[in-house]
């Protein structure tokens, strides 16, 4: 049998873990994500906070390899820190963990171009299998989740009617939407009225439900 060398055995002990941050609102759920990364030799986490402000500012102090990022939090924070880690420390490679609904949530996440995308229904194995992966320069993306993207329907709604529509889900009454763009509240209305017929939904917070959950918004 070869005998390894001294310097292969230097080599070895030189090889530097994975410095993993995580970021995820639950606390019992981010407990057992650290119990679970912990074990593994060749992964260390090196910060597990809430998905706000102070996790993108601890990754920039921290300069992790790979974060992890619980994705589908209310309020778009789990969103809202991937895009800041994007911006902040584009050398950060970012898992992001989601739900396959709403599928506007996963469009999303492509289009902000983390290097994981990973269903929270996955094995554990497939979080350490991303990590590795991502932190090799590769890409790991589930397929389902991909695919639950892509069976999404077609954007119904005209540019006018998107515009009035996203200054309503940002709480704009007629009126202030009217100002915005220029528009007569009367012709407000009747583009509301439309998002709600194309959606099939009886309010426009239905209507604003139904086009987020769908991607179009």
């Amino acid at each position: 049998m070869a005998r390894r060398s001294s310097g292969d055995s230097a080599e070895q002990d030189e090889v530097r873990s994975i410095r993993v941050l995580l970021a995820e609102d639950m606390d019992l759920l981010r407990t057992a994500l650290v119990s679970l990364l912990s074990v593994e030799e060749d992964i260390e986490v090196i910060a597990d906070l809430k998905c706000n402000e102070k996790a993108v500012s601890v990754a920039v102090r921290l300069r992790p390899d790979v974060a992890v990022v619980s994705a589908d939090l209310p309020e778009n924070k789990g969103l809202t820190t991937v895009h800041e880690l994007r911006r902040r420390l584009p050398e950060c490679q970012i898992v992001a963990l989601t739900v396959k609904r709403p599928v506007g949530l996963v469009k999303r996440l492509l289009a902000a171009d983390v290097s994981g995308l990973i269903d929270k229904d996955a094995p554990a194995a497939r979080l350490l299998h991303a990590i590795r992966g991502v932190a090799q320069g590769g890409t790991v993306i589930d397929a389902n989740l991909v695919i639950a993207a892509l069976s999404a329907g077609r954007n119904p709604f005209t540019p006018r009617e998107l515009s009035v529509l996203q200054l309503a889900a940002e709480g704009a009454s007629g009126p202030e939407i009217a100002k915005q763009l220029s528009l007569s509240p009367g012709t407000v209305r009747n583009y509301l009225s439309n998002a709600m017929n194309k959606t099939g939904a009886r309010t426009r917070i239905d209507a604003i439900r139904i086009a987020t959950e769908s991607g179009w918004l």
